[in-house]
């Protein structure tokens, strides 16, 4: 999994998340979880809050493969006030 490369959307409580997804073992991945921790950024750069998203992997990923996918990652706007913005920071998966 690659970290997370971030652009803006078109609403402050959401980002355009791009992942590089890579199995490395010798089997398909048939399903999974993506998840993305997002962080509520505030006007002087505090960290206010982080909150997790999920998604389900793009599956099927064969063995041996890398996919690389963008995601619409956003919050419930009430969670990022006027003068705030938002963070993906980290994203991690979970596969079987």
């Amino acid at each position: 999994m690659g970290d997370p490369v971030r652009a803006p959307a078109a609403d402050r409580w959401c980002e355009q998340v791009t992942v590089r997804i890579a199995n490395t073992g010798g089997t398909a991945v048939r399903s999974g979880t993506l998840t993305f921790e997002t962080h509520v950024i505030g006007a002087l750069g505090i960290d206010w809050a982080t909150v997790r998203t999920s998604r389900p992997l793009p599956a099927p990923l064969p063995g041996g493969t890398a996919r690389t996918q963008t995601y619409t990652v956003c919050l419930d706007a009430w969670r990022v006030p006027l003068g705030m913005h938002v963070e993906t920071r980290r994203a991690t998966a979970a596969w079987s």
